[in-house]
């Protein structure tokens, strides 16, 4: 079974469906502008955990990450800045990072067309998890924040309750992505042909190709020519194309629902 970060139940508010269904949003560039890394980055300088210098090297991933989008290199070097941010600090020090992270600034950077069509699955009774090579501390807080379902993101290994600089499994990241979706709709019996992917990046594809509804939000170049040459739907930051996203959702799931009450009275 899938060990879970985070869990954040949503409103009581919320109609269920007779099928579970989950929703998969990435984070950075899907749910919010830029790295979410660079945020934590300038929350540690404040605390005197790093030099000026390191923040200034994550201010150049974050301008070329929104430049030119998500790539091997990018990834490499926000893994490797990430563990020597937390390398000796303690779980507790990393949660408040997290939580001034958001605070500052990164609520302030959310796309709120992205997090529109989230709260429109968890209207529905969707589970919604984000999946993103943020250190899972910083995933666990988004989606509590915004009260989302739940978050898996990027492990770092811990002994006594103080990181030790080394990754606590694969870095949350294009295959490994794929595979914890695939575990997660398993474990809540949900039909991977019901359920939704949201992502900018490349590197998801084998995530967004997993499931039977994605969606391509902003995407860099190489995304948007396979979804193109793929037919799958793109969703730019506008109103028209965030009205068309909604109305499907809202489609899909009164499809899936009339869909449970057949296979219910077969049986």
């Amino acid at each position: 079974m899938l060990s879970v970060m985070s869990t954040t139940r949503g409103s009581a508010a919320d109609t269920p469906s007779t099928t579970p269904i989950i929703a998969f949003f990435d984070i950075d560039n899907t749910l919010m502008r830029g790295a979410s890394i660079f945020h934590i980055g300038t929350a540690a300088w404040r605390e005197g955990f790093i030099r000026l210098r390191d923040v200034l090297g994550f201010a150049w991933a974050q301008a070329r990450f929104i430049a030119v989008g998500e790539n091997t290199q990018h990834q490499l070097s926000v893994r490797e800045r990430a563990l020597a941010l937390v390398a000796g600090r303690t779980e507790g020090e990393l949660a408040r990072l997290a939580v001034d992270s958001y605070e500052r600034s990164i609520h302030q950077r959310l796309i709120p067309e992205t997090v529109a069509l989230a709260r429109e699955h968890r209207a529905k009774g969707h589970e919604v998890w984000l999946l993103s090579a943020t250190p899972d501390a910083m995933a666990s807080v988004m989606a509590q924040r915004l009260g989302l379902t739940g978050a898996v993101g990027t492990r770092i290994r811990s002994r006594g309750g103080v990181f030790t600089g080394e990754l606590d499994g694969a870095i949350m990241h294009g295959e490994r992505k794929a595979e914890v979706a695939e575990a997660l709709a398993a474990e809540r019996g949900a039909k991977l042909s019901d359920c939704w992917a949201y992502s900018d990046s490349r590197n998801d594809i084998p995530l967004l190709a997993l499931v039977g509804n994605r969606v391509v939000v902003n995407p860099d170049h190489a995304l948007s020519r396979h979804a193109r040459a793929h037919a799958w739907p793109i969703l730019t930051a506008g109103a028209a194309s965030v009205r068309a996203a909604r109305k499907r959702i809202r489609r899909e799931a009164r499809a899936v629902l009339r869909s449970g009450r057949r296979d219910q009275q077969r049986d």
